[in-house]
């Protein structure tokens, strides 16, 4: 069996995952382990943590596998590298981590481990939701929007706070009427910057991005993936444009942004033609 495929035997996989733990603890260990590994906390490994989440979001974007191997491995060393830290504590173990989300993944899917008929998408997504309302009340956290983490992106936090409001019935009807919104504060944004007043044209420019993230939801698009695919392809054509004037002999320092415009258009026509080969 090469490396590629993966083990169907599941001694064999628990002997890697310890092997894997293994491995954290000796870089942990104050007797010969690494000396970065033994100066990091919680705090200083999260931004970590949420990189690689994002390098696998990337391997995945770009739809290679063999990379999304290796990411899933760095995101998972992440993982045993917060458990090994808090096992030095005595707050919990890998295997208590492991234990707690299979268990909630079997409570959350009682039509799957219980003895509840089978659901349709639809109803097993209210049912989730029921699920984790009573999870959070359990913790004490009784607000609707309590437990949205403040951690994540500003626009994926924001479509998840939009989503638990929505819930409730604390949202607009449709797409238009979030378009309206939007017209509504790029007016507001408008007047702020005729003002000059810079913390009032960032609360507006905040308004504006919170009100775009709900469209978003409302189209069933994800706002942080098609910003990702916005960036690309802006670096796409602007490649094209330092490409072409490399291969003029010219300098982009020394070029009229009229010219560079213009190789813009020529980098917009060759994805047009692209997709329309596609």
């Amino acid at each position: 069996m090469t490396d590629e495929v993966s083990s169907q035997n599941p001694s064999e996989d628990a002997r890697k995952i310890d092997a894997l733990l293994e491995v954290m603890a000796r870089l942990r260990s104050p007797e010969g382990g690494c000396p970065w590994d033994l100066e990091q906390n919680f705090r200083t490994i999260a931004p970590y943590t949420v990189e690689e989440a994002y390098e696998v979001a990337d391997a995945i974007e770009r739809g290679d596998m063999a990379g999304l191997k290796e990411e899933l491995g760095d995101l998972l060393f992440q993982s045993v590298f917060h458990a090994q830290m808090a096992k030095e504590e005595g707050l919990f173990t890998f295997g208590d981590v492991a234990e707690a989300i299979a268990e909630k993944m079997i409570r959350r899917h009682p039509h799957v481990f219980g003895e509840d008929d089978m659901r349709s998408s639809e109803e097993q997504t209210a049912a989730w939701e029921v699920q984790k309302a009573e999870e959070r009340k359990a913790k004490g956290k009784d607000g609707l929007l309590d437990d949205v983490p403040a951690g994540l992106p500003g626009l994926t936090r924001a479509v998840k706070l939009q989503k638990r409001a929505g819930r409730v019935g604390f949202d607009w009807s449709d797409a238009r009427s979030v378009l309206d919104k939007i017209a509504e504060e790029t007016e507001e944004l408008t007047e702020a910057m005729a003002n000059a007043d810079k913390d009032h044209i960032e609360e507006e420019f905040g308004d504006l991005l919170f009100v775009l993230a709900n469209l978003s939801r409302h189209l069933d698009i994800d706002p942080e993936s098609a910003l990702r695919r916005a960036n690309e392809k802006f670096i796409r054509r602007f490649k094209h444009i330092e490409k072409t004037f490399s291969a003029r002999g010219e300098s982009l320092a020394d070029a009229s942004l009229d010219d560079m415009e213009a190789v813009w258009n020529e980098a917009k026509a060759l994805d047009k033609t692209a997709k329309d080969r596609a």
